[in-house]
């Protein structure tokens, strides 16, 4: 088939890909990252132009939001579920962590950047937190 009728994209790698960029919007995968431990989460990144949505397609994911203006002040936790579509709302702080074998599809506006999506440094108090939720929702592993 022509790939002017039909594209068709995989990412297999590790960490974030976009895969599709169209108009105003983008499609993406995120896999698996050591990065994204949670011992590894020093900090949580905001979208100041846009909503972004999350889908859990195999896998575990762990979606950490937080609450504050110039820095997180509290945290939450949700742990996504195959299917459901998960909207983090324009200016809301989050980050997350995800298991060996997970798949999230990511939507967002194209022209997200660094330059209008700054990163919150956590405080050792927050990083221990998040490891501590996602023992308590996945397993003592926290995987």
């Amino acid at each position: 088939m022509h790939s002017q009728l039909l594209e068709i994209k995989e990412y297999t790698g590790e960490g974030y890909q976009p895969l599709v960029d169209y108009s105003s919007w983008r499609v993406a995968i995120l896999n698996y990252s050591p990065d994204l431990l949670p011992e590894r989460l020093t900090r949580m990144q905001r979208h100041n132009e846009t909503d972004e949505v999350f889908v859990l397609l195999q896998g575990r994911c762990l979606l950490f939001v937080g609450s504050g203006e110039a820095k997180v002040i509290t945290l939450h936790s949700v742990d996504l579920k195959p299917g459901k579509v998960y909207n983090v709302k324009q200016g809301v702080w989050h980050t997350h962590t995800l298991s060996a074998d997970a798949k999230v599809l990511v939507v967002e506006n194209r022209d997200t950047t660094y330059d209008n999506s700054p990163f919150a440094p956590l405080t050792v108090a927050q990083q221990e937190e998040l490891i501590r939720l996602s023992r308590s929702l996945w397993d003592d592993t926290g995987k």
